[in-house]
C-alpha cells in the first residue's frame, strides 16, 4: 500500500527522500503560518528562526505538494528521515488531499503531514502569532545550520509561485523582510 506525505513548507522544494509521484494540490480547513520556532535548521536555541506550521482555519485552503512512496523500503527510509527532519513538529495528521478546486472528492485520502502544535507542553519551540514586522525582523536576524531563515522564506515563496499558488501570509512576510533588508542596505539573495 502506498504512503502519501504532504509538504507545505520546505518539503515543496526539498524532499530528501525517494518518491514515485508528486501531485500539486491542497488540503482544506488549514492555513500556513510562520509560528514555529526553528532551533535546529533555520535558527539556534539562543535565537530561533521561524518556519511554517499549520493551524485550523475553516474554509481556507493550504496549497503544497503530496508525495507518493510505493515501495516498503522507501517508506521506511522516508519515515526515518522525516522523523529526524520534522522532530520539532509534535503532531502527525492524516488528511484529504485535493488537486481540483471544484472537487468534492479528494484525489488522495489519508495523506500524512507534520504539524507543530501550539501546545507548549509538547512543543517547546512554538512561538505563536506576532505582528508581521516582528516575525519579519526575527526572520531577518535568524540563521541556523541549514542557512539563513530568510532563505527559507524566499525559497517557500518561490516554490509556491512555481506551483501557481499565492499565499498572502508568505507574500506579505517576504515583502516585509525585503523592505527591512533594503532599509539596512543588505543584499537580497
Amino acid at each position: 500500500m502506498a504512503m502519501w506525505v504532504f509538504g507545505y513548507g520546505s518539503l515543496i522544494w526539498k524532499t530528501g527522500f525517494h518518491f514515485d509521484e508528486r501531485l500539486v494540490g491542497f488540503i482544506k480547513d488549514y492555513r500556513r503560518v510562520f509560528y514555529q520556532g526553528s532551533t535546529d535548521h533555520r535558527g539556534t536555541p539562543e535565537f530561533p528562526g521561524r518556519t511554517v506550521t499549520l493551524e485550523p482555519a475553516k474554509g481556507e485552503l493550504c496549497w503544497g505538494a503530496a508525495y507518493k512512496i510505493t515501495r516498503k523500503e522507501d517508506q521506511l527510509i522516508a519515515m526515518e528521515y522525516l522523523e529526524v527532519r520534522e522532530k520539532q513538529y509534535d503532531k502527525k495528521a492524516y488528511v484529504d488531499f485535493f488537486t481540483e478546486p471544484t472537487a468534492s472528492t479528494p484525489a488522495v485520502s489519508d495523506v500524512m503531514l507534520y504539524i507543530a502544535s501550539a501546545d507548549k507542553k509538547h512543543n517547546q519551540n512554538y512561538l505563536g502569532p506576532a505582528s508581521l514586522e516582528e516575525i519579519a525582523m526575527q526572520i531577518v536576524l535568524a540563521e541556523g545550520p541549514s542557512g539563513p531563515n530568510r532563505e527559507y522564506l524566499f525559497k517557500l515563496e518561490n516554490a509556491l509561485t512555481h506551483i501557481g499558488c499565492e499565499d498572502k501570509h508568505v507574500t506579505d512576510l517576504a515583502n516585509e523582510v525585503r523592505r527591512i533588508l533594503l532599509s539596512r542596505g543588505e543584499l537580497i539573495v
